[in-house]
């Protein structure tokens, strides 16, 4: 028989995990009524709480972990960089551990992480996450997480993010300022809450100068390299009018320049393209790339400062508040002709 845990005792009950933990816990939130039935189906089910895991909880092992999707993506090893400086400072180790876009690793790294090993954790979530019962327990369990850029809206925690709607829209208007009419955007994943704001952002440019949205021209790219060359290439070959792209990350756009070489099309006399993004080479590329750039060394600060804020002071609830640090424009060849800027 497996072991009864929070997650099956709050399912048999029909309530959240978190309901079952603080009844448990004889939270002055929970009602009697609902203590007495969470108590006694406990009782039913046969659920004992682990002390030594308690025990662990209650001990400082000094050390935070950062859970991130990918590391070939240079906006993370800016946050890590801005998350270390802050952890060193307070005199804690940082643990990095990478989901690689996989939900099911992501589950499996946060219940590794309940046992001790972490007093805290910074996020930024896998594309294909769609379910948090893994997160919302963690935190059950007295160990915060922090979200940052690609976040859990469902979840009561402090979020830092960047202005993602604004630079959609930024990003958009510009393209339509040097001479774009047919704009395309590349989506990396619909349940990512960066890809639907900056979605958001290009639409509503889109409308504000009038143009003809086009359903085929919002691309639903994923993780897949190869999948992704032939639906752009895909894209450029039917769609001859298309003369700007929008990318939601770094990946889609150098994926773009890839299939613009093959189909010998030229940057950005034929199509404009830019992209959010924190790639150190965008000025070496050929054209140089337009970029949404993120302030991500200071978002790994802001996630860890605020984890540290928590951790100091013992008992302390964690604020639900989203901490929005602004990103730019940083205009370069892949957009304007020379000498058009």
């Amino acid at each position: 028989m497996s072991k009864v845990n929070l997650k099956k005792l709050a399912a048999a009950l029909n309530v959240s995990i978190s309901t079952v933990s603080k009844a448990l816990k004889d939270s002055h939130e929970i009602g009697q009524e609902t203590k007495s039935k969470v108590l006694e189906k406990a009782k039913e089910m046969g659920y004992k709480a682990n002390p030594y895991a308690t025990y662990m909880r209650n001990l400082k092992s000094k050390t935070i972990a950062i859970v991130i999707p990918e590391m070939t993506n240079n906006f993370f090893l800016q946050v890590i960089n801005g998350a270390e400086s802050i952890a060193r400072e307070k005199d804690y180790h940082l643990l990095i551990y990478i989901t690689h876009e996989d939900a099911q690793k992501e589950i499996d790294i946060i219940n590794h992480l309940q046992n001790g090993r972490v007093d805290g954790i910074l996020m930024s979530l896998s594309s294909t996450t769609t379910d948090y019962t893994h997160l919302t327990e963690c935190i059950d369990n007295n160990i915060p997480i922090i979200f940052f850029d690609r976040i859990c809206h469902e979840i009561e925690t402090v979020k830092i993010i960047t202005d993602d709607f604004a630079g959609g829209f930024a990003a958009t208007e510009h393209l339509i300022q040097n001479g774009c009419k047919h704009i395309a955007y590349l989506s990396i994943s619909k349940h990512l809450s960066i890809d639907n704001k900056r979605m958001q952002g290009y639409l509503e440019a889109m409308e504000k100068h009038g143009l003809k949205i086009d359903k085929k021209r919002i691309v639903a790219c994923s993780n897949d390299e190869k999948h992704n060359y032939q639906k752009i290439k895909r894209l450029l070959n039917t769609d001859t009018k298309t003369d700007g792209i929008f990318a939601c990350v770094e990946s889609l756009a150098l994926t773009t320049y890839r299939v613009c070489q093959e189909l010998a099309v030229k940057i950005p006399q034929k199509l404009k393209v830019l992209c959010f993004a924190n790639l150190r080479t965008a000025d070496i590329l050929n054209p140089p790339l337009t970029t949404i750039t993120q302030p991500a060394h200071e978002m790994g600060i802001a996630a860890a400062s605020q984890l540290f804020r928590y951790l100091d002071r013992k008992n302390a609830q964690i604020s639900n508040e989203n901490i929005i640090i602004k990103s730019a424009l940083t205009v370069r060849g892949s957009t304007c002709l020379a000498g058009a800027k």
